[in-house]
């Protein structure tokens, strides 16, 4: 694994590339023509072409990859001298519950762990939450992870301040098992290492990355790790969550998915978006992480008739029923929906979306579902 180390890398962080079209690379030359990725690097310009269907600018970015390998190497060889290891996604190693999750279409290529790996293999909860939790919000979260580390589940943080550093911090205060997912890349983790250095020599902490080795934390990589979190969790519990933000987000993408949510049950003094959940399809628990009776979803929906609706949720809708099974341009799609919108200010909210897929036709773009006749909804290997 050392040796092809160095194609992994290249390969995952591909720039621009994303993670369905890398995976589906993966699956041709991987397990279709039964080859590694040292020997798919090293394939001809048009062989790229020919059997993979590569254009132009895929081939250019792979030479361009090609050229940093030797940086890449250099790399690998400090990577693996400080005892961290790299887990491909063909590796048996490799997550199951996250690739049940996140299937091809969301799937990273690479893991980057240090720690007790044969914690991915557990039973997982991820509790997740504001920064700036309540007091209720954060004895909530002291619980159910006790309540998880009597069950022997993982508890899954995203070490931001709040809510998941309870998490963390209450996994391990009762002899529970935790993995750290980080917003950075795992090689500038140096504080965090020598803060949980007993915990990870003992087999109870396992620090994760998706990232570059040497990227630094940063607010967008902060937002990319929360899939990497939900999707790494068997069950996730939500303490608190305001309006916008992280929480909101991977809890509404998480519902979209098709995720079964757990969400606190506010109380009627609160001031959090919670209940705003419960109305999209989250499932209210209470203290002890016990869903609550029918009777009482009842009376949430009649609260939530004076609710406003979710603009960005309805735009969504909208988008997903204008497709009939074949791509669209930007202006035909923007005909469709009737909206006033320009076709740039269309376009660029189709690049945010991640259940739409760009594809290529000649000089133009073209739109569509992903998993509307290809496999970025089937699971992955």
């Amino acid at each position: 694994m050392n040796n092809e180390a160095t194609y992994w890398i290249a390969l995952a962080h591909l720039p621009r590339w994303g993670h369905l079209k890398i995976n589906n690379l993966i699956i041709k030359f991987y397990h279709e023509n039964k080859i590694s990725v040292e020997d798919f690097f090293n394939l001809s310009e048009s062989k790229w072409r020919n059997e993979y269907q590569l254009d132009e600018k895929q081939i250019s970015d792979l030479l361009q990859a090609k050229l940093g390998l030797g940086s890449n190497a250099f790399l690998a060889e400090s990577f693996f001298n400080q005892g961290f290891e790299l887990i491909p996604i063909v590796s048996p190693g490799f997550s199951k519950t996250l690739k049940g999750n996140l299937k091809t279409a969301h799937s990273p290529a690479v893991l980057y762990v240090k720690g007790n790996k044969k914690i991915l293999e557990e039973k997982s909860i991820a509790i997740v939450g504001s920064r700036d939790a309540s007091e209720v919000a954060l004895k909530f979260t002291d619980n159910i992870a006790k309540l998880a580390s009597k069950e022997y589940k993982v508890v899954v943080s995203g070490f931001a301040k709040g809510v998941d550093k309870q998490a963390l911090d209450s996994a391990i205060n009762y002899k529970g098992q935790s993995i750290i997912v980080l917003p950075q890349g795992i090689m500038t983790f140096d504080s965090g290492f020598k803060k949980y250095y007993s915990q990870i020599i003992n087999g109870d902490v396992l620090v994760l990355s998706t990232f570059f080795p040497k990227a630094p934390w940063k607010a967008e990589l902060a937002m990319a790790r929360n899939p990497i979190i939900y999707g790494l969790a068997d069950e996730i519990y939500v303490a608190e969550s305001a309006e916008k933000g992280g929480t909101w987000s991977g809890v509404v993408d998480g519902l979209r998915k098709q995720r079964k949510i757990f969400v606190r049950n506010p109380d009627t003094t609160e001031k959090n978006a919670n209940l705003l959940l419960i109305q999209k399809g989250a499932v209210p628990v209470d203290f002890n992480g016990n869903v609550i009776s029918k009777t009482y979803d009842t009376t949430i929906e009649q609260v939530s008739v004076v609710q406003e609706p979710n603009e960005t949720e309805s735009v969504d809708k909208k988008i997903c029923s204008a497709f009939n099974g074949r791509p669209l341009h930007a202006n035909e799609l923007l005909v469709k929906l009737g909206m006033d919108w320009t076709v740039e200010k269309l376009t660029a909210y189709l690049k945010k979306l991640d259940f739409i897929e760009i594809v290529k036709d000649k000089r133009t773009s073209l739109y569509k579902l992903k998993g509307s006749g290809d496999s970025s909804q089937q699971t992955l290997f």
